[in-house]
């Protein structure tokens, strides 16, 4: 079965279309994250899912339920983490959890919650309007996980995380995704998603203009990686052995190093074995994978990344990458 289904899903505000006769499938059990540049539909797309808005034209069923007339039945087995959440600033953190049990019919230990995204049982005993930016964002994770929900949507779940909670935030979404969960999910910090995601969709304008794998996207876009070979030898030498092979492009040497680009993922092991056969001594070996974020950028037009990216946090600007025209969101449920 799949988890999320959408076919022909259009949004338009009066002039403006959000979302443009989109078509997309998201697999029972995968972890599938949803990218975009400002204004490109993410919010939208996510909002309709849940019933927030309403289409224009087409559908979409989730878990196998019609998104706009079995809304009732989708509800009880999603776990949504919205983008832009509140949190009660006077209720504790266990309260939090029970508030969230109650309206699902659920009987959750909030203990066990509340540990299983990174909450001590002190902090579980303290006003919510005490936490931090990042603890709320686990409070309202742990929200969306009771009732052990079939599908978790999380729009922006590491805003507000230091290195260690989207540490944290990334083993929570692999365990749940072991649990069976699938998740769909935003986010801005793309090195977030190039860990976790079994496939990404970029989102352009409304208009979905890519779905794969982060290697499935470096591949069909060829940008390739870059192989830079150490040798004990000089690199000229070794030049000739490695131009000619498939897959290898623009191979240059220089003093004792030998560099080339592959385009097919295959070639890395046949550069170190033709070296290797050619009698050459390989002292280091270092490979530079197409980032995510340039694939982004090539996916994308630059829109929104040109001079402005940021490597170590793969934001965009340092900014969301993703600002809807229409955006409703509340209190995790």
């Amino acid at each position: 079965m799949t988890a999320i289904e959408i076919s022909g899903l259009t949004k338009e505000y009066g002039d403006l279309t959000a979302v443009d006769d989109l078509d997309l499938t998201v697999d029972d059990g995968e972890v599938f994250g949803f990218l975009g540049p400002n204004g490109a539909g993410k919010s939208t797309t996510i909002n309709m899912l849940l019933d927030f808005t309403r289409p224009t034209a087409g559908s979409a069923t989730v878990l196998g339920y019609d998104a706009q007339t079995e809304a009732d039945s989708i509800s009880p087995r999603v776990g949504v983490l919205p983008e832009g959440f509140d949190i009660y600033p006077r209720l504790s953190g266990r309260r939090h959890i029970e508030f969230a049990s109650k309206t699902k019919d659920t009987d959750d230990d909030p203990a066990e919650i509340l540990s299983r995204v990174g909450l001590s049982a002190e902090d579980a005993d303290r006003p919510a309007g005490d936490y931090s930016k990042g603890m709320r964002q686990r409070l309202a994770t742990g929200m969306a996980l009771v009732g052990d929900p079939d599908l978790l949507i999380m729009d922006e779940p590491s805003t507000g995380l230091d290195p260690h909670g989207i540490r944290e935030m990334q083993d929570l979404v692999r365990s749940e995704a072991e649990r069976g969960t699938t998740v769909f999910f935003s986010s801005h910090i793309l090195e977030h998603v190039e860990a976790v995601c079994d496939r990404v969709g970029v989102l352009n304008e409304g208009e979905l203009v890519a779905v794969d794998t982060i290697e499935g996207l470096r591949e069909e876009l060829g940008g390739g990686a870059t192989m830079t070979v150490s040798l004990a030898d000089p690199a000229e030498w070794a030049r000739e052995h490695v131009t000619s092979l498939e897959g290898v492009v623009d191979v240059t040497a220089s003093g004792r190093t030998l560099e080339c680009t592959i385009t097919d993922p295959t070639a890395k092991a046949t550069v170190v074995t033709e070296l290797t056969d050619a009698g050459a001594t390989i002292r280091d070996l270092r490979i530079d994978e197409v980032s995510l974020e340039s694939l982004f950028t090539a996916l994308t037009n630059g829109e929104e990344a040109e001079d402005g990216a940021d490597a170590r946090s793969g934001t965009v600007d340092g900014t969301h990458l993703e600002t809807e025209t229409e955006t409703e969101t509340g209190v995790a449920r």
